[in-house]
């Protein structure tokens, strides 16, 4: 649901970025139909780096967080996400990930809006982040390999409204699935772009009832049609803006149908060239306000072939699109006046002049909620406290709820319960909450509770493999919980046995996700199963390859490797450097981070600092030695969510810039050294 607190500065910073680099499309003035695709492939592949199938999850976190509907950095996934109300459940990144489930909710894995069947599992297809999206893992599997149209009587229906079910599309009549109307047109852009980016292959793939065997059109007549009427239907939204932006930065290349789409038409459709804008709109009026919304109506204007969509602006700035003649505007201030205009724009993406401009005034809410009560201590860790509470009451509705740690904001939630992550081990915490309207209204505090958080073991992780999902000899990707920790494991079987039950993995990997207090050593039983020759597993720590491996022949191993040494809440995977060998593990098990164990020299070598701090303006400073050499800045939230993550970000500077964080306390995160700052 789109939050009322979403602020117009979120747009301005969408929109500000959302053409590509300059001279990119160079080559393309003039061109039309097959020509065009051809150029516009060739501008696409040249740049594109593959980053492989398992690096989509480092992407995730700059593509598909959730900042335009709830705003709250959730996974934004096109078969769960709710843009009229609330979500009926999100994901976190790199919680729950899996492949292994029952219903809705239970996990989210990576979806190939083209399956990946069609071109047999092949790089650089299986790993493109433009066209494979975090998506719920049950809607993903009743999805399947189906191409997409509209559906007539569904079989299934998500949560969120997507179907599976027989094609009333015209010239179809197998199964297909239907997303909701907010994202058809994302949908209809990655088909257009995999048949573009990849149309010197198409003949080598499997249409799947769906793809054409041609490089042009690439698409079967029925599938384009439907495709045609979605990217009209549905316009290129922030959301896409801000995907396509994160995933060149992530992949070095673009969209070209989210930052043209009018290329849409002239590849696909008549390939007439229309000059003509539509009329402006008319009789523009705000109809009624809130304290943090205008509902404003318009009358339609007309066009020689038909207006596609509208731009609506507040204040002289991109709000949002409409695809009707009425729209809600949100994120705006309470007791505030706003003008107010409306531009509609064709499928050749010509723009009319403004519409009249209308004024409206947000109403004034000064009546606060009542304070939050009952909040309680529900369970300690060594560096987390999670709390609950009753809900407040309000007026006209609570917005949020502020955490409050020995009287420091760490951050908001729009839940009655949190977890509050990043806290030190054997410390006492005092804790209260207050409640928050739309307006920004402040309830009196909640009671003070106090906790302190569990002294941290040498040993940190323990796992025999003995609750793994039931026995099988299927290679899929499970996941499961044991001790407090959330595991998952790809291209891998649950049947085979060391000491016990194992878990074997063929061409994939096994991970320890979102462990706490870091790793110091490594402690792991392998065997290899069936036939093959010795090799090693490789370690990763979130994502970064270690150097360091793990050894594994015929013969029952078990090995310690020394010397990880990785702080703060990790994220530890083993992963199979053969596509064939079967290797099961057993007995995984590695000790805590501790500071004694890196010498001073490589303290210093990695300290890190921030300034200013608190920020004030959305940018970070960031001074230390060797800032070049940093991979990847990960940063935190209060709890323990990761909001926000930038590859090589001190290769031009030592400045970051922040996604729109709310007020609060965050952990920054830059390789194997940790910050601390606030947000005010």
């Amino acid at each position: 649901m789109k939050k009322l607190t979403t602020l117009l500065l979120g747009f301005m910073f969408s929109i500000a970025l959302a053409q590509a680099p300059a001279n990119y499309y160079n080559g393309t003035e003039g061109l039309t139909g097959a020509a065009l695709k051809t150029k516009l492939s060739q501008i696409i592949t040249a740049g594109h780096k593959d980053n492989g199938y398992d690096g989509l999850y480092n992407g995730y976190p700059t593509t598909d967080s959730d900042h335009y509907y709830e705003n709250d950095g959730t996974v934004l996934d096109i078969y769960s996400e709710n843009p009229t109300g609330t979500d009926p459940y999100t994901y976190r990144h790199g919680i729950k990930k899996c492949g292994n489930y029952s219903v809705e909710g239970d996990c989210y894995n990576r979806e190939h809006v083209i399956p990946q069947s069609f071109f047999n599992e092949q790089s650089p297809m299986r790993g493109d982040i433009h066209f494979v999206r975090p998506t719920d893992g049950k809607v993903n599997g009743m999805r399947s390999n189906y191409p997409f149209g509209a559906v007539n009587s569904p079989s299934f229906t998500s949560k969120n409204g997507t179907k599976v079910g027989p094609s009333s599309s015209p010239g179809y009549g197998g199964t297909v699935a239907e997303p909701i109307d907010e994202f058809k047109g994302d949908i209809a852009r990655m088909v257009f772009y995999f048949v573009t980016r990849y149309e010197s292959r198409l003949s080598s793939f499997s249409t799947g009832n769906m793809l054409g065997g041609s490089a042009y059109p690439g698409l079967q007549a029925w599938e384009r049609d439907v495709l045609l009427a979605w990217s009209i239907q549905d316009p290129v939204s922030p959301t896409e803006i801000e995907r396509n932006n994160a995933s060149y930065v992530f992949q070095k290349n673009r969209n070209p149908f989210i930052d043209r789409p009018d290329w849409v038409q002239l590849i696909w459709g008549t390939q007439t060239v229309d000059n003509q804008a539509p009329s402006a709109p008319a009789n523009l009026a705000v109809v009624s306000t809130t304290t943090a919304s205008a509902n404003l109506s318009w009358t339609a204007s007309t066009d020689n072939i038909g207006v596609a969509y509208y731009k609506i602006f507040v204040n002289g700035v991109f709000h949002s699109n409409s695809n009707a003649t009425t729209a809600t505007v949100s994120g705006l201030a309470q007791g505030t006046t706003y003008a107010f205009y409306v531009i509609a724009v064709d499928g050749a993406n010509n723009a009319s002049v403004q519409s009249n401009t209308a004024t409206g005034t947000t109403q004034i809410d000064t009546q606060a909620p009542t304070a939050p009560l009952n909040l309680s201590v529900t369970s300690v860790g060594t560096n987390n406290i999670a709390v609950q509470w009753t809900a407040a009451t309000d007026n006209v509705g609570v917005a949020s709820y502020d955490i409050y740690v020995n009287g420091e904001l760490q951050g908001s939630t729009n839940s009655t319960s949190t977890n509050i992550a990043n806290l030190s081990p054997v410390t006492t915490y005092s804790i209260y909450v207050v409640a928050k309207d739309a307006a920004g209204n402040v309830s009196p505090q909640s009671n003070t509770v106090t906790a302190t958080t569990s002294a941290v073991g040498a040993n940190c992780g323990n796992e025999n493999f003995e609750t793994i999902p039931a026995s099988s000899s299927n290679y899929s990707t499970y996941n499961w919980t044991s001790n407090g920790i959330s595991w998952t494991s790809e291209d891998s079987r649950t049947d085979q046995t060391i000491n016990g039950r194992a878990i074997t993995i063929k061409n994939g990997f096994l991970t320890a996700l979102s462990v706490p207090n870091g790793i110091g050593d490594l402690k792991v039983t392998t065997q290899l199963k069936f036939s093959g020759s010795a090799g090693t597993l490789k370690i990763f720590v979130n994502g970064v390859d270690t150097g360091k491996t793990v050894p594994y022949s015929s013969n029952v191993t078990t090995t310690t490797v020394t010397g990880i040494n990785v702080s703060d809440t990790v994220e530890i995977t083993l992963q199979n450097s053969s596509t064939t060998n079967r290797v099961a593990i057993d007995d995984m098990s590695w000790t805590c981070y501790t500071l004694a164990a890196v010498n001073e020299s490589a303290i210093n070598k990695n300290s890190i600092s921030i300034y200013p701090n608190p920020v004030k303006n959305g940018e970070l400073n960031v001074s230390g030695k060797n800032l070049s050499t940093i991979n990847t800045v990960q940063i935190f939230d209060f709890t323990g969510k990761l909001v926000q993550s930038i590859a090589q970000p001190f290769k031009n500077s030592g400045k970051i810039t922040l996604k729109n964080l709310p007020k609060g306390v965050y952990i920054l995160k830059a390789d194997n050294s940790t910050a601390k700052f606030i947000v005010e």
